[in-house]
């Protein structure tokens, strides 16, 4: 071909068509098997390590659950806590008598602080027996206000110690257990701070002569303990304070846990933090360079 001759084949010279100065240039298979075929004809090859985190990966046909919301840089995961195991009743009567008992026998100091804050009465011995030296003391009042405000302590501090040493026996176990104890240390704090000075004053009213003043030793007017039918204790007044606020302070707490009613409280394996980082913003693109040339549009 000549160069005088023109090319009516070449494309550039054909008015008729546009050239696309933009138009991206066609990448072209080279010749031969096509790699990716080979594979699946032969099926996935045996060394092939696995992806990374596929050993984590949940069965087929099962949805991941969702984690929850992200707290302060850690994602709060549930994990549905064990079942409690069932608990022995023999094991359970054991350790409830053991704490009532260990509250009653607490009942010992609490009536020597009784004691030592509740004034005597002032009497006076006269021909036949000692007399109130006023017609009305205050000294009465005084030591049922003291009773009742040391019962109603003890009953809401042994209500919380059942609660935080006795965890595995939250519940209906508990409560009573706690309000037994109550009961049995209100009594046993009744007698021994009655007791205390009693055998002084009886001495003093069998010895000593009409006109001289001593003291009595302070005793509940507002609490008793009685014999039903001769053989059902019932208390009543100051007795049952211990056991009121150590009810009230164990329903309380109850009320305020985290596990539903008075049910056992299973172990604490429920929650699981799962670091989690937070999520980084994207970075805005950096404005072309003057001069830069603009990128070929599809």
């Amino acid at each position: 071909m000549s160069p005088a001759e023109p090319d009516d084949q070449h494309p550039a010279d054909d008015p008729s068509v546009a050239r696309d100065e933009n138009r991206r240039p066609q990448t072209v298979a080279p010749d031969g098997p096509d790699p990716a075929d080979d594979r699946t004809a032969a099926g996935p090859i045996a060394d092939e390590p696995p992806a990374a985190g596929a050993e984590h990966a949940p069965p087929v046909g099962s949805a991941p659950e969702p984690p929850g919301p992200p707290v302060n840089g850690y994602s709060l995961a549930y994990v549905q806590p064990a079942p409690a195991r069932p608990r022995a009743p023999l094991r359970t009567l054991t350790v409830a008598v053991a704490t009532v008992l260990v509250l009653t026998l607490l009942g010992a100091p609490l009536g020597l602080l009784w004691r030592s804050v509740a004034p005597s009465v002032p009497v006076i011995q006269a021909d036949g027996g000692a007399v109130l030296a006023q017609p009305q003391p205050e000294e009465f009042v005084a030591a049922d206000g003291w009773f009742s405000l040391f019962g109603l302590i003890f009953g809401l501090l042994a209500a919380l110690v059942v609660w935080l040493l006795l965890r595995r026996y939250r519940g209906p176990v508990g409560m009573v257990v706690a309000a037994l104890g109550s009961i049995g240390a209100a009594v046993v704090a009744w007698q021994v701070g009655r007791q205390i000075g009693l055998g002084e004053y009886q001495r003093m009213l069998e010895t000593a002569s009409a006109g001289t003043s001593f003291g009595k030793p302070p005793d509940l007017r507002a609490g008793r303990f009685e014999w039903l039918f001769g053989f059902i204790p019932v208390l009543r007044g100051d007795l049952l304070l211990p056991a009121f606020g150590s009810v009230v302070m164990y329903t309380m707490l109850a009320g305020w846990s985290r596990y539903a009613g008075l049910g056992a409280e299973p172990e604490p394996v429920g929650l699981s933090w799962d670091s989690a980082a937070l999520p980084v913003p994207p970075a805005a693109p950096e404005p072309p360079a003057p001069g830069a040339a603009e990128p070929p549009r599809d």
